[in-house]
């Protein structure tokens, strides 16, 4: 039984098996959190709910990079997660058939410090994202268990 609502695939949501959704599940979102592309059609919500609903400064020092282009590129696969993934400030990795790991680019962090969200840095939250749970004095970007991440630690192949 391959139950994707098995592992926390949703993010700041609840994961519901649903026959009439892409993958067999759509994500309900929590207060506050939304789904990246899913307002834009319906049949997008087993996307996760990784998207703080809550002021984001897209001038901070090129803060937010641009939504992926994964759909434009012809080494991703449409049921790869990462194609369907925003990581910010890092890069996707695949870690199963649902899941997928955000690594952060140096002066980014993960939200929650958990690599299921995307990578932020500080000054791109607004003062409201703390209402949803965000203390922004707190964060670090370096992984549990490790000394310090730094751009050398990863090895991912160029583009």
């Amino acid at each position: 039984n391959n139950n994707p609502c098995g592992e926390n695939i949703c993010g700041k949501g609840n994961c519901v098996v649903s026959s009439n959704s892409t993958f067999g599940y759509e994500c309900e979102c929590d207060s506050g959190w939304k789904q990246v592309l899913a307002d834009d059609d319906e049949n997008l919500k087993f996307l996760p709910c990784v998207i703080p609903n809550c002021t984001l400064n897209n001038d901070c020092a090129n803060a937010l990079p641009p939504a992926s282009d994964n759909h434009k590129n012809a080494n991703f696969s449409f049921l790869d997660p990462c194609f369907w993934t925003y990581c910010g400030g890092g890069s996707c990795n695949k870690t199963s058939i649902f899941t997928h790991s955000c690594e952060c680019d140096e002066g980014y962090f993960n939200l929650f410090n958990s690599t299921s969200f995307p990578c932020y840095k500080e000054c791109a939250l607004g003062l409201d994202c703390a209402s949803l749970g965000l203390n922004m004095n707190n964060s670090t970007t370096s992984r549990p268990g490790s000394r310090q991440s730094s751009a050398e630690d990863s090895n991912s192949p160029g583009e």
